[in-house]
């Protein structure tokens, strides 16, 4: 009986330090993450290096959700979210993976009204300002997690409020123009873009626009998502082959396992 409770303890023991401590995975981006059975918590103990937040301002207060109807007062952004992630980074030296130093990303899609919520957003930020990168005008002070704000992104209010603790999520329209030290993200709509569904042969009209997307994005320092993409293991395997910054999906064990394994281009 003892040796059966030691056991118990001692495997215990390895999978909590297993999921507190997992091989981070660069480029894993956990899309509407919050519908996840532990929202955040499945992701790091994946490896993510992103994770996606729907946010609605609600009688002062952001909740996180994907529609209106669905929000709830004790899913606020800080329980979820950024609480959670203050008490890694001082767990881990300032790091969100206790084996890595590689930045963490935190997306947050505006849901309601842009420029209340990002007053609201940008109010709460600002009570976890050691951990959060600052956007200065002429350089990026990195640090334990970066803000990403999508959906409704009040572009001029986004870059007058200082201190700067959010990027902007910004479109492939935005290209040629975004300045890394605010819109440090393109993200865009695979099926806007792209004529491949996920079946049969990309085609070289796909690739060839894909490469020149990419070729020029990391030219200007900018990061690439793309959102509606298949989500599955050759649409996984396309995004990885042509250096997509993001992987987006909702399948995080399966993005994983994928990601773990050696790349073969």
């Amino acid at each position: 009986m003892r040796f059966l409770l030691l056991l118990s303890l001692a495997l215990g023991l390895t999978a909590t330090h297993a999921e507190d401590a997992p091989t981070p995975l660069p480029g894993a981006h956990a899309h509407n993450d919050y519908k996840h059975t532990r929202p955040l918590e499945d992701a790091l103990s994946h490896g993510f290096q992103s994770v996606e937040a729907d946010v609605f301002l609600i009688d002062g207060r952001l909740l996180v959700a994907h529609d209106l109807h669905e929000v709830k007062p004790e899913r606020t952004l800080q329980a979820l979210y950024l609480n959670p992630l203050k008490e890694r980074a001082r767990k881990h030296n300032g790091h969100i993976y206790a084996k890595s130093q590689e930045p963490f990303y935190l997306l947050i899609d505006l849901k309601s009204e842009g420029e209340p919520t990002y007053r609201a957003l940008h109010q709460t930020l600002t009570q976890y300002q050691n951990i959060l990168t600052e956007f200065k005008d002429s350089q990026t002070e990195r640090k334990s997690v970066t803000v990403i704000v999508s959906g409704n992104r009040p572009a001029e209010l986004l870059a007058s409020l200082k201190p700067r603790l959010a990027g902007r999520d910004g479109r492939l329209g935005d290209l040629e123009t975004a300045n890394p030290q605010l819109t440090p993200w393109i993200s865009d709509n695979w099926r806007s873009h792209f004529k491949w569904r996920g079946t049969g042969e990309v085609t070289q009209a796909d690739r060839d626009k894909l490469k020149t997307i990419l070729t020029r994005a990391h030219e200007r320092k900018l990061q690439v998502r793309f959102w509606a993409i298949p989500d599955k293991i050759e649409s996984w395997q396309l995004m990885r082959e042509h250096h997509v910054d993001f992987i987006n999906t909702d399948q995080l064990g399966e993005l994983s396992a994928f990601l773990s394994q050696p790349s073969t281009n």
